[in-house]
C-alpha cells in the first residue's frame, strides 16, 4: 500500500495520457474511441478514489500527502513536486468524476473526428489533474497552459455556430494574462532560487522580498486567476464559450482551476497582498453575483442562461474566498464541488435536449414533462440543488459562504449576495417551467418521445444521489476541506491570520513551510 501511495498521483496523471495515445492509435470504427475514453475515464476515477480512502487525519500527518519530489531539471532547478491536501483532494476526485460524465454526454453528440475529440479530452483531464496537484510553480504553470490548448481546439472544431470565433476569444482572454503570470514566477525564482511552493511561501512571509515588487507580482497572479474564474468584469469570454463548447468541456471550462489557484497560489503565497485587495474582490464578487443573475433572467438561450448563472455562482464562491474566514473558505471549496456535480447533470440533460431538438432557444420548448418524465425529474432535482434547496448540496455551500460573510465581513454584502441567490431561484424555476411545463410546443410535438437511455441513467442516478448525500451529510467532506483551509498557526475560530511570525526561520519550519 505504501508503494501505491507513493505513485498514485503519477498514475492519475499518466492513465489519461495513455488513454489519449491509445485512442489516437485505434481505428475510428465501432465507437472504439468512445469505449476507450470511457474505460480510461472510469479507471482514472477509480484511482482518484484512493486519495480520500487513504488520506490521514492524524495530528502528526503532513499537510501534503501522497507527496512526490523528484529533481526534473537541474538548471534552473525544477522539481517534479506533487501532493494533495484538504484543498485539492476532493477537486482531484471531482475531475475524475466528471470525466465519464463528459464521455457519456459526448457519446452521440460527437460523430466526426471522434479520435481527435477523445484524445484531446483526455489530455485536458491530465492538465486539470496537474494544476490541482502541482507544488512546483513551473510544473504548475506547464499544466495551467496545457489546459488551455485542448479546450480552444475543441471549441473551434465542435462549436455549434461560430466555434472558431468563440475559441479565439477564449484563448486570448485566458492566454494573455498568463504572460504576466510567467514573468512573476520567474521574478520569484530570480530572487529566491526556487520554484517550490513551500520555499516561496516562507520567503514571502519572512519579509526578505521587497514589498513594492511583491504587490505587482501578486497582482499578476491574481489577474491570471481572475480571468479564468471569471471575476466581474473579466467575463467577456464566458457566454460565447458556453454557447459553443461541447457539453463535456462546458462542465469544466469555468471556475475550478481559477478558484483553486486563488486559494493556493494567491492567498497561499501572498497573504498580506491578498488581504490588501480583499475589499475590492469582495465588492466585485457581489456585483458579479447580482449582474450574472440579472442577465440570466433575461436570456432566451439556455446555454447563455447557464453561462451567466455560472458567473453569478462563481462570484459567490469568490466572495467566500476573499472574505478570508475559515467558514467562508470551507463553503467556497464545498461549493466548487457542488457546482461541478450539479453542472455535470444539468449540462448533460441540456445537451441531450439540444441534440434531440437542434435548438437552444428556450421559447421553442414547452410541455416536455409529459413526453420525457425521467428527463424532467432529473432536471428539476438538479435545478433545485443549484438554487440551494435545503437537503440538497447547493444549500450547504451557499449557507457557509453567506454565514462567513455575514459574521466576518459585512452584513450589507451578505444581504446583497443573498438577493443574488433569490434571483437564482427565479431564473432556474422559470427555465424549468418554460422547458418542461405549460402547453406543448410545436417543436415538442414534432418529435416522438425518446427519454433517457440506460447509459445516461447510469450517470445521472449517481450524480443525483450525490446531490442528496452532500446535502444531508456534508461532514463526509468538510473535515478534509478544513485540514487544508485551516493553517497550523490559526488562533481564532473564524478569521484566518495570514502572516507568519517575523521570528520564523527556515529551521523552524517543516517541509511544508508550516510550524
Amino acid at each position: 500500500m505504501n508503494e501505491i501511495n507513493q505513485s498514485i498521483l503519477t498514475l492519475i496523471l499518466l492513465v489519461p495520457l495513455a488513454g489519449a495515445v491509445l485512442v489516437a492509435l485505434v481505428p475510428d470504427r465501432f465507437k472504439l474511441p468512445n469505449w476507450i475514453a470511457l474505460l480510461t475515464a472510469l479507471g482514472t476515477f477509480g484511482l482518484t478514489l484512493h486519495l480520500p480512502a487513504h488520506f490521514s487525519f492524524a495530528a502528526d500527518a503532513p499537510r501534503f500527502q501522497f507527496e512526490i519530489t523528484r529533481l526534473w531539471i537541474e538548471k534552473p532547478t525544477i522539481f517534479y513536486h506533487v501532493g494533495v491536501d484538504g484543498l485539492s483532494l476532493w477537486l482531484v476526485v471531482l475531475v475524475g468524476l466528471l470525466a465519464p460524465v463528459g464521455v457519456v454526454a459526448s457519446w452521440n453528440a460527437i460523430q466526426a473526428r471522434r479520435k481527435l475529440f477523445y484524445a484531446l479530452f483526455l489530455v485536458q483531464q491530465t492538465a486539470m489533474f496537474g494544476v490541482f496537484i502541482s507544488l512546483d510553480l513551473m510544473v504548475y504553470y506547464g499544466f495551467w497552459e496545457l489546459s488551455l490548448v485542448p479546450m480552444a481546439i475543441l471549441i473551434a472544431m465542435y462549436g455549434r455556430k461560430d466555434g472558431p470565433k468563440a475559441a479565439l476569444k477564449f484563448f486570448l482572454f485566458t492566454f494573455i494574462p498568463s504572460a504576466p503570470l510567467l514573468v512573476a514566477i520567474l521574478w520569484l525564482y530570480a530572487k529566491t532560487g526556487s520554484f517550490d511552493f513551500a520555499t516561496l511561501r516562507f520567503w514571502v512571509a519572512s519579509g526578505a522580498l521587497p514589498a513594492g515588487a511583491l504587490f505587482w507580482v501578486a497582482l499578476a497572479f491574481l489577474f491570471a486567476f481572475a480571468v479564468k474564474v471569471p471575476v466581474f468584469p473579466l467575463h467577456g469570454w464566458v457566454a460565447d464559450t458556453f454557447s459553443e463548447a461541447p457539453v463535456a468541456l462546458a462542465m469544466v471550462v469555468a471556475g475550478k482551476l481559477g478558484l483553486y489557484s486563488m486559494l493556493r497560489f494567491h492567498i497561499g503565497l501572498f497573504p498580506v497582498q491578498a488581504r490588501a485587495v480583499a475589499p475590492v474582490l469582495i465588492g466585485l464578487a457581489v456585483i458579479g453575483i447580482l449582474y450574472g443573475a440579472c442577465l440570466a433572467l433575461v436570456q432566451r438561450d439556455f446555454w447563455r442562461l447557464m453561462a451567466y448563472a455560472a458567473l453569478s455562482h462563481l462570484s459567490l464562491i469568490t466572495l467566500g474566498i476573499y472574505g478570508l474566514t475559515l467558514t467562508g473558505w470551507e463553503g467556497a471549496v464545498y461549493q466548487i464541488l457542488n457546482h461541478g456535480v450539479v453542472d455535470g447533470a444539468l449540462f448533460l440533460l441540456l445537451g441531450l435536449l439540444y441534440d434531440r431538438y437542434a435548438t437552444s432557444q428556450i421559447n421553442a420548448y414547452g410541455g416536455l414533462a409529459a413526453k420525457l418524465p425521467r428527463t424532467t425529474t432529473f432536471f428539476v432535482i438538479g435545478s433545485l440543488a443549484m438554487i440551494g434547496l435545503p437537503m440538497l448540496n447547493g444549500f450547504v455551500g451557499e449557507f457557509l459562504i453567506l454565514l462567513g460573510t455575514f459574521t466576518g465581513v459585512s452584513k450589507g454584502w451578505a444581504i446583497a449576495a443573498t438577493l443574488g441567490v433569490i434571483l437564482g431561484a427565479a431564473y432556474m424555476l422559470w427555465l424549468v417551467q418554460r422547458l418542461f411545463y405549460g402547453p406543448e410546443s410545436a417543436l415538442a410535438a414534432s418529435k416522438p418521445p425518446q427519454d433517457l437511455r440506460l447509459g445516461q441513467l447510469a450517470v445521472l442516478w449517481p450524480l443525483t444521489a450525490l446531490m442528496l448525500v452532500m446535502g444531508v451529510a456534508p461532514m463526509l467532506w468538510l473535515p478534509t476541506i478544513e485540514t487544508g483551509a485551516r493553517p497550523p498557526q490559526l488562533r481564532t475560530p473564524n478569521i484566518l491570520p495570514l502572516v507568519l511570525p517575523q521570528s520564523a526561520s527556515p529551521t523552524s519550519l517543516n517541509g511544508e513551510g508550516q510550524r
